[in-house]
């Protein structure tokens, strides 16, 4: 039996995630997008996936320059996350431009400043599957905020932890 498309994608909309932004660079341009298929894979060695869509502009860019950094977005980022998203027709190294305050680890991937966590990655695996590819990354360093609480997407709409620990702390 098989599962029509659009039931799978309004079922996965329950799926409550953190929002992150996958960075990569290769050469001076920068590439980036917004996504929530983001996993840990193993604890030593530190490892964690991302599911990146083959039609994603960074998508050849990440296997290419073998490396990427998980930003994990704070509530602050969602214009950057909508940016990222593609969802204001800015493409390519200028979503890097006028928002947010950018750095490097190790890899040299870009790093959002603010962001609850930031995993820096080596490529180690890549796993076609379907319409994305499963990017496994190795990760060589790691950015922590404790302050930050992290952006999440559920249901189609942006919500942040604050709002949850409120909402639990009400009931």
């Amino acid at each position: 039996m098989s599962i029509d498309a659009a039931a799978f994608k309004k079922g996965m909309r329950h799926l409550a995630a953190s929002v992150t932004l996958i960075t990569t660079r290769e050469g001076n341009l920068r590439g980036g997008l917004t996504a929530t298929a983001v996993c840990s894979v193993s604890a030593e060695p530190p490892q964690i996936l991302v599911c990146v869509n083959k039609t994603a502009s960074a998508h050849d860019t990440i296997g290419t320059a073998g490396f990427f950094c998980v930003n994990i977005l704070a509530p602050e980022h969602r214009k950057i996350a909508e940016r990222f998203a593609g969802m204001d027709g800015v493409e390519g190294d200028a979503r890097f431009g006028d928002m947010g305050e950018w750095s490097t680890l190790t890899t040299g991937a870009p790093v959002l400043k603010g962001c609850p966590v930031s995993f820096d990655c080596k490529l180690v695996t890549e796993v076609a599957a379907g319409t994305h590819t499963i990017y496994i990354g190795q990760i060589v360093d790691i950015a922590l905020d404790a302050a930050a609480m992290p952006l999440l997407y559920a249901d189609g709409n942006f919500v942040h932890g604050e709002m949850l620990r409120k909402a639990a702390q009400a009931a």
